[in-house]
């Protein structure tokens, strides 16, 4: 998640070393443990120079002590932001100085499909699109509710809360299943949203971030007197186009940026159809970049007061919070300004979870390749809970969870009337192979054609970090050979049939 401007943030991790560590009762035996520090970005001041507004949010001198608990299974906070790319650190400083040094830096993190919906459906239900079935952001009814972590969870007596986006398309008076409270806004904006209040309808007004924020601490301060332990689902608008910061940021100087060589890559004869013609500038990349960083300020003083609640309460060492985004965003790589391509920007997110009584090594970075999947087990087994579902991921919290590759895919579906092509991708720790297919998805949402491969890529992601030389271009059989990719086709194809 660094953020600094010549590089964009893009250099490989080194491998670090996994030690076992002790986690707290229910969890999982072995916890993960990893040695390495943290850079501070510079161009922002400090967290510790702006003053905490606390007091906005404590309660008052009158009101009761939190009851002592008999359940000691861990509150869980799950933060996720939308189209929040890696090298945004800048904007999160407070939430950095809390997760990155009280936890772990997962810095191999990925959306298994980088399109909203089904990336969410991945998050809650711990399973590939191609098993939960929800393509693209027309169709959230596909996910199978029982599936859902929310459900698992409540139902082992866990009180549950969702604030902010669910899915897209849901619709706004159908309430969200196997929660106890909800504030769910569906269409999402910035700025008076139309929400799913409780079972009522209406709009609240208000910026989103604040409204979210302000429903989430709220529900975190019933754990004063409902002494259950709880999680929380807050899922915030930005950093999305269009973007609207908040009227305290929306001047504000962000650090300037030079780029990355993905953004100013000419040659792309080597790229697909539609990565060739696309031309998308350095300077449309950059102003994205500003206004995401502009709202994503709002984000980072929602976690300062998310942090300062769980002190205040007593409850900041037994509460597993992690923070993400639904995948990532092009700020003109290759020519592109959007997510739904499988390349680095597109792909990887920030990724951090603290849990200091879970036993998490603090102040660690971990190079562990990790995805979407993993969150809902991850959850699981904080709680105690065995699966009664399958999974596709495995919960980070044991240290012996590893894998060779990350399955990424997406579908061509009606938002794009310009033939992006279904793809499915191969994500190494040093390679990458993609696959581009013949087909797309019907009104449905359901994948129809012949599957026919029209175009493939194959990048050294040591050599060429920012994927700018596709090695399958004009290669031989000899060379593909050489690189391995009759064993890395069938290594793709398996993992889309399992």
């Amino acid at each position: 998640m660094n953020d600094a401007p010549d590089t964009g943030g893009s250099r490989r991790p080194s491998r670090r070393a996994l030690v076992a560590g002790a986690t707290a009762a229910g969890a999982v035996a072995a916890s993960l443990a990893l040695h390495g520090g943290r850079t501070a970005d510079a161009g922002r001041a400090p967290a510790a120079a702006t003053p905490a507004p606390a007091a906005r949010h404590s309660t008052s001198p009158a009101s009761p002590g939190p009851r002592p608990r008999s359940d000691h299974r861990p509150n869980i906070l799950f933060v996720l932001t939308d189209d929040q790319p890696k090298d945004t650190d800048w904007a999160l400083r407070q939430t950095i100085d809390w997760l990155g040094r009280d936890g772990v830096t997962f810095e191999r993190a990925h959306a298994n499909t980088p399109l909203c919906a089904p990336s969410r459906a991945s998050i809650m239900s711990g399973r590939y699109a191609h098993h939960h079935g929800v393509l693209d952001t027309r169709h959230p009814t596909h996910l199978d509710q029982h599936t859902t972590v929310q459900r698992q969870l409540r139902e082992a007596g866990y009180r549950t809360g969702l604030f902010g986006k669910y899915l897209n398309y849901w619709h706004p008076a159908d309430n969200p299943p196997h929660f106890d409270e909800w504030l769910l806004q569906e269409p999402v904006a910035y700025v008076d949203g139309h929400y799913n209040d409780g079972g009522t309808v209406r709009t609240v007004p208000g910026y989103n971030t604040t409204v979210i924020k302000d429903r989430a601490l709220a529900f975190i301060e019933r754990s004063r007197t409902d002494t259950r332990p709880w999680f929380a689902y807050v899922a915030t608008r930005a950093a999305h186009e269009v973007n609207i910061p908040d009227g305290t940021y929306a001047h504000t100087r962000v650090p300037p940026w030079k780029g990355r060589p993905s953004v100013f890559e000419i040659g792309k004869l080597d790229k697909p159809p539609f990565i060739r013609t696309a031309g998308h500038s350095f300077a449309e990349g950059r102003a994205l970049r500003t206004r995401q960083l502009r709202t994503l300020l709002s984000v980072d003083d929602a976690m300062r007061d998310f942090r300062d609640k769980l002190r205040e309460l007593g409850q900041l060492e037994n509460t597993l919070v992690v923070f993400t985004s639904d995948h990532g965003l092009a700020w003109g790589d290759h020519g592109w300004l959007r997510k739904s391509v499988p390349y680095r920007p597109s792909l990887e997110v920030p990724f951090l979870m603290s849990w200091p009584a879970g036993g998490l090594a603090k102040g660690s970075r971990d190079d562990r390749l990790t995805c979407h999947v993993d969150i809902a087990p991850t959850f699981l087994a904080a709680a105690g809970i065995t699966p009664d579902t399958p999974h596709d991921g495995h919960s980070l919290l044991d240290a012996r969870n590893d894998r060779h590759h990350v399955l990424a895919e997406w579908w061509w579906n009606r938002q794009d009337k310009v033939p992006i092509h279904t793809w499915a991708s191969y994500v190494g720790k040093n390679e990458q192979y993609t696959e581009y297919y013949r087909g797309r998805l019907d009104t449905d949402g359901r994948p129809r054609g012949s599957g026919e491969v029209l175009f493939r890529e194959y990048y050294d992601l040591r050599a060429d970090p920012y994927q700018l030389t596709n090695l399958l271009h004009l290669a031989t059989p000899a060379d593909e050979q050489r690189l391995g990719i009759p064993a890395l086709a069938g290594n793709l194809a398996a993992a889309r049939a399992a």
